[in-house]
């Protein structure tokens, strides 16, 4: 019996940190994957990944190793988005913002981080009016 191979996109996506915070210039870790199987893209393009995610990346692809682009972002620890419960006015921007919806409340209520849904992409804190989301080190999950 031939064993069943993984598509070469899930394999790529698999090693992606899941941050979906668009860095690589594309919508998510998915479609970032599906241009690196189709050639499209290198394996470079991952600030959260970093010099070893690139170095994965490269080994699956069969391609020399090179380090992740700086210009795109640092690689930074494992991180999560806390919102700052006294100064939320409840806006919903860092809902709406929020690519893995680990945000909850509603309109002109507090809102709150799921920690173990965040991914710390940082996505919603440039929406934010008040300036009430911190980024704390991620627990180890």
């Amino acid at each position: 019996m031939k064993a069943l191979r993984t598509p070469l996109t899930e394999r790529l996506d698999r090693l992606l940190p899941q941050t979906q915070c668009g860095q690589c210039g594309f919508e998510g870790c998915r479609p970032y994957a599906e241009a690196m199987a189709r050639g499209d893209a290198g394996v470079e393009r991952c600030p959260p990944g970093g010099d070893a995610g690139a170095r994965a990346l490269a080994h699956v692809l069969g391609v020399p190793a090179v380090p992740f682009d700086r210009s795109r972002g640092a690689h930074k620890p494992a991180q999560v988005a806390v919102v700052v419960e006294a100064d939320c006015i409840g806006c919903t921007k860092c809902i709406q913002a929020c690519p893995v919806d680990a945000i909850v409340g509603g309109a002109k209520y507090m809102h709150t981080v799921l920690p173990d849904l965040c991914t710390g992409c940082e996505l919603c804190i440039p929406p934010c009016p008040v300036d009430c989301i911190e980024l704390i080190t991620a627990a180890r999950r």
